[in-house]
């Protein structure tokens, strides 16, 4: 039986230049109504998490969450599946560094350029700054990476960064690591301290 992982493979491969036939069939199947166009993995663990924490099934409600490979890939995902594509309702969440290409992909789709959400540095930070440093410590801990954070604050480079700073390049310094707390760190989140853009996402669908 057809799901919503077979039609983000259908679209990832579309994107690549496969044949579109795929992903329509399965958007029709499927009653795919939106999609939420993300970075990476680690942006789409952290979204499932907190719909799951919700008591909601993103897939059930038609709703696929796509990591695109990075956000300079947002052009053709959105014109694929938007407006002038599918025709399924865009959002996503992005950093402030990579505002100009949602923009500019939203504006080529013909997609509402309210439609989607911006981190202010990213969303590790944002997490990071609901949840505060010593609680983050704590999860760190919790999951047996304490030894790793002590032996990575003890680099040069860390130096005159801020806790806050250091915790966030952390995080992204092993494969797999962001992923890992981008679900565990939203787990921890108290319902009424979800960053906005988050919560505003969510919200939205």
């Amino acid at each position: 039986m057809a799901d919503m992982g077979a039609f983000r493979e259908a679209v990832t491969a579309w994107a690549a230049g496969g044949p579109g036939g795929p992903a329509r069939e399965l958007a029709a199947r499927l009653s795919v109504r939106a999609a939420v166009l993300l970075e990476g993995p680690s942006d789409a663990a952290a979204v499932g998490a907190l719909a799951a924490g919700r008591g909601r099934d993103l897939a059930a409600e038609g709703v696929c969450v796509l990591p695109m490979g990075g956000a300079m890939n947002v052009g053709r995902f959105a014109g694929l599946l938007g407006p002038a594509g599918l025709g399924l309702r865009l959002t996503g969440l992005c950093d402030e560094r990579e505002r100009p290409y949602y923009a500019r992909g939203w504006e080529r789709a013909g997609a509402a350029q309210h439609g989607f959400f911006v981190c202010a540095a990213d969303l590790e930070d944002e997490l990071i700054r609901a949840l505060g440093v010593a609680r983050v410590t704590e999860l760190v801990r919790a999951e047996g990476d304490l030894r790793a954070l002590q032996t990575f604050l003890r680099q040069p480079a860390q130096r005159g960064r801020t806790a806050q700073q250091q915790l966030r390049r952390f995080l992204g310094t092993k494969k797999g690591r962001k992923i890992h707390y981008g679900r565990v760190l939203v787990e921890a989140l108290e319902p009424d301290h979800t960053p906005a853009p988050l919560d505003g996402l969510l919200t939205s669908l």
